[in-house]
């Protein structure tokens, strides 16, 4: 049985474990039911697909989008290894193809779709092929009040049972009251080995803006990142397309996608954004689970996210590489009532409603932080963390001020007006602005009116939007939007309690963030060789250009100038198949020579230090050939013997003699050479 770390080196490229990997692969390994929650782009599928490959038997991968799963297997049969999807986006050739894999023992990884399971035929399928783990990709759809669920995932834990075989569960996005939910439905309530790997995403970037012509500042954005990868989240359909047409208008290269679309042109989207480097996607939130690039390098929100779990996930889609990556979210007064009025005018009961106001809180608290953005997002998860000085806040601190005075004189003049007005009004009223509105309630008769006079009505809005995103006042849409106070408002009100607010967020202003360069000023020239040539690979082949290689990996070829196929081994993300098949291309880019010539068995040690043995006892043969004077009978070794001995480094003649191909004459002409090469290395 193969070892991981093996695996892990050969197939993927990879030099060893991310932090946390190892643990979690042991555990599965073991066939031990796991939950393991660990941040995206902290290489989850790994976690899964190197214990399927050492392990007896076909590990079935229950993904929810067709997508995700022809990503994942397509990248899988690009580092060499048989894996296939049952999907409804099959052709009857594709299912053909994936059933005789099956049946003839090759396939190993097994991904299908959660509603497969409702099939009667699913199950003694999987007995058939020996199915021995399953894993759940995305285990968060099984919550039933989450911001993705999914129906079928509640068949699972049946499944599990009846196969009576160890399950393993991945997801990025996952509360507390999530992750019990899971273990009762995937575990049967049973705590599995838990891995808890943190949520924080270094690489990325976190910035808020008040809205503030909103359009332009989003052009603002995408124009300081021109030609990068990039995702735009708008709350509606019809912004995504007026949104995207102002963007190509500015020369983007830029497209929607909603969930009002043809099925067909979705997926020309989806595979247009695999495919093409600097493409923008102005999407709902339709848009992304399924979408395994990258290279992504940065996500903006047109308006404010539903919950702090959905911008957390749609943040995630950026930087999955590792690799600087920045956001920005946009928000105003109006996302908050749009928010406000959605849970509260939907069907849930009233606990499942509180508990969608607290998450949102979570989420305007986090865009009204007074300090470190990553340390608010963290403690949302549970996790403690200083400082990042990757976000707005760290880079440009908050300007603050007491703003309990002005607080009470916003609730004072919303009770006395019997919380029937919105802000608009009531900043009338505080600013003594006589309009015909104002004169007709007969509210210039107030005690409030005119007391706010020290603060202007843009600094009066920004002070409401911030008591609604604390969750002082709340529209009421009973009462047609208008604010009413919560009780968390009433020690204020009373003068129990003081209250500091943000004093910035009220000038006009768009985070500005240093683009940070992918490399060097030398390497940019190399760099851009190497995406073209692996643009051209990726269409001559119909993949997206990341299958062929990722641009961490072609980053750390620009930067490090590998000048053999040995040396292109040791670049992180080039494994064996990849080195066989794009190798030489890529190292005639660098070098501008073509590549030496290289027997497949000595390919198999490129990068390992049994490559250098193999050479060494290649020459060693070659002196030898004809004997020690050069006049003896011609005598040579297989270049897979060769391989076998620099592979298992015997030490003695006996043990020399023990390797395939190996014969009398050959030990008396090679064995103490041979044996002297492998007592030196």
């Amino acid at each position: 049985m193969p070892a991981p770390q093996d695996l892990l080196h050969s197939i993927f490229g990879f030099p060893g474990f991310r932090p946390g990997q190892e643990e979690i692969v042991d555990a599965v390994m073991a066939g031990r039911n796991t939950l393991a929650i660990m941040p995206t782009g902290g290489g989850k599928s790994l976690c899964f697909q190197l214990p399927a490959l050492c392990r007896d038997g076909v590990t079935v991968v229950i993904s929810p989008l067709i997508a995700l799963m022809r990503d994942q297997v397509r990248s899988l049969k690009e580092a060499g290894v048989e894996a296939g999807a049952l999907t409804s986006g099959n052709t009857e050739e594709q299912t053909e193809e994936v059933f005789a894999a099956l049946d003839a023992g090759r396939l190993k990884l097994l991904y299908m779709a959660p509603e497969r399971l409702a099939s009667p035929a699913t199950l003694p399928l999987l007995r058939r092929i020996n199915c021995t783990m399953i894993a759940v990709d995305e285990a968060h759809c099984v919550s039933q009040w989450g911001h993705d669920f999914r129906p079928d995932y509640l068949r699972i834990g049946e499944l599990r049972k009846a196969l009576n075989v160890p399950l393993a569960a991945f997801t990025a996005t996952a509360d507390e009251e999530t992750r019990a939910e899971i273990v009762m439905r995937l575990f049967d309530g049973k705590a599995p080995e838990s891995f808890l790997r943190g949520f924080d995403r270094p690489n990325i970037h976190l910035a808020f803006a008040v809205k503030d012509s909103p359009r332009e500042q989003i052009l603002r954005f995408a124009g300081a990142r021109r030609g990068q990868s990039g995702i735009v989240y708008c709350a509606t359909r019809a912004k995504t397309e007026t949104l995207a047409q102002a963007l190509k208008a500015e020369a983007h290269s830029a497209c929607y996608y909603h969930g009002g679309m043809d099925a067909e042109d979705r997926r020309r989207v989806e595979i247009r954004f695999q495919q093409e480097d600097g493409l923008i996607v102005v999407a709902t939130v339709a848009f992304g689970m399924g979408i395994d690039k990258p290279d992504i390098r940065w996500v903006a929100h047109a308006d404010l996210p539903k919950s702090i779990e959905g911008y957390y996930q749609e943040i995630g889609r950026a930087g999955r590489d590792s690799a600087p990556a920045e956001t920005m979210t946009l928000y105003g007064p109006d996302d908050i009532r749009l928010r406000r009025t959605q849970i509260d005018e939907g069907a849930a009961p009233p606990d499942r409603k509180a508990a969608d106001h607290g998450r949102l809180n979570a989420l305007l608290g986090l865009a009204e932080a007074m300090a470190c953005r990553r340390q608010v997002l963290l403690g949302y998860f549970g996790e403690v963390a200083e400082p990042c000085g990757n976000c707005d806040l760290c880079q440009r601190p908050a300007l603050l001020f007491d703003a309990t005075d002005a607080v009470r004189k916003a609730l004072s003049a919303m009770l006395r007006t019997g919380e029937w007005f919105g802000a608009g009004h009531l900043i009338d009223i505080l600013t003594g602005n006589l309009t015909p509105k104002v004169r007709e309630k007969g509210h210039d008769q107030l005690p409030t009116f005119a007391v706010g006079r020290e603060l202007s009505k843009p600094a009066w809005g920004a002070v409401f939007r911030q008591m609604m995103g604390r969750d002082l006042v709340r529209p009421d849409s009973d009462r047609f939007g208008a604010l009413r106070m919560t009780d968390a408002a009433r020690p204020i009100l009373r003068g129990e309690a003081s209250i500091t607010l943000r004093k910035d967020t009220i000038d006009k202003a768009v985070p500005r963030v240093a683009i940070k360069m992918q490399v060097s000023e030398e390497d940019a020239s190399l760099l851009s060789a190497l995406k073209a040539k692996r643009r051209a690979l990726a269409e001559a082949a119909g993949v997206p250009a990341y299958v062929i290689f990722a641009d961490k990996t072609l980053i750390e070829m620009a930067e490090v100038r590998p000048a053999t196929l040995d040396a292109m081994m040791g670049i992180t993300g080039v494994g064996a198949k990849k080195l066989e098949s794009y190798g030489s291309a890529f190292l005639q880019i660098i070098t501008g020579a073509g590549a030496v010539p290289m027997h497949p068995a000595r390919r198999a040690l490129a990068g390992r230090d049994a490559g250098a043995v193999y050479d060494r006892l290649n020459e060693v043969q070659l002196e030898l050939a004809r004997g020690e004077h050069g006049i003896g009978k011609h005598l040579s070794c297989t270049q897979s013997t060769l391989r076998h001995i620099a592979e298992r480094r015997p030490s003695t003649l006996a043990e020399l003699a023990d390797i395939q191909g190996m014969g009398d004459q050959k030990i008396d002409r090679f064995g103490s050479a041979f044996l002297d090469v492998l007592r030196e290395a």
